[in-house]
């Protein structure tokens, strides 16, 4: 089990999916600027202030191996529009959540997300061999809920009053999975719209 919290690097559909690093600062800062997404009460997207701090605690809980951190590169301009994670990692029960993710607005229904979503669902079940993927996010962030069911995750349970929020509000945390006997269906239809639909129909901002 072994390698489980490893850096990897994730290419595919014109999306790169690398190691966090301080120097992907300054264009994650631009790219939560598109949107002003920590305005988003129910989110914990980084304000631009934040950023440097938001990077190092995700590098630190990498060098714990608790997470693995990635910045989203668009290859076609080359720049980092967002951040992304395999969190809460299991190597014993071979389970992990996709989480702690974000997009600059500007790549919202865009695809994007659909092609990050397929590039990190099968490294986790073709390669870690997991026997399923979590997805978490907040019971009033109905963008990033509608997005996660249309990848074909399916809702787990609500886990009332699971967190407090910064502001003093409490988080009502949906939990959706996919399990590993799902994946050959859910790989094909996610692939099916990365490829052909091209219109970011399973897409979404999945701010959570």
């Amino acid at each position: 089990m072994m390698g489980w919290a490893d850096a990897v690097t994730l290419c595919g559909g014109g999306v790169r999916l690398e190691l966090l690093d301080r120097r992907h600062h300054d264009q994650l800062v631009e790219s939560t600027r598109d949107g002003r997404l920590w305005e988003l009460w129910y989110t914990s997207v980084p304000a631009p202030e934040a950023m440097a701090d938001e990077i190092s605690r995700r590098l630190e809980l990498y060098r714990r191996r608790l997470m693995v951190p990635f910045a989203v590169i668009d290859q076609a301009s080359g720049g980092a529009v967002g951040m992304t994670t395999y969190m809460n990692i299991d190597a014993t029960n071979r389970r992990l959540e996709i989480g702690s993710t974000w997009y600059r607005e500007s790549v919202w229904r865009s695809g994007l997300n659909t092609r990050c979503k397929l590039l990190l669902l099968s490294h986790a079940f073709e390669t870690m061999d997991c026997i399923a993927v979590e997805f978490r996010t907040h019971f009033f962030n109905r963008r990033s809920r509608t997005a996660i069911e249309r990848l074909g995750a399916k809702l787990d349970g609500v886990l009332r009053s699971h967190q407090v929020l910064a502001d003093g509000t409490l988080r009502d945390t949906c939990v959706y999975s996919i399990i590993a006997a799902e994946w050959p269906t859910v790989k094909t239809h996610l692939t099916f719209e990365a490829n052909w639909a091209g219109d970011g129909s399973t897409d979404g901002s999945v701010l959570g």
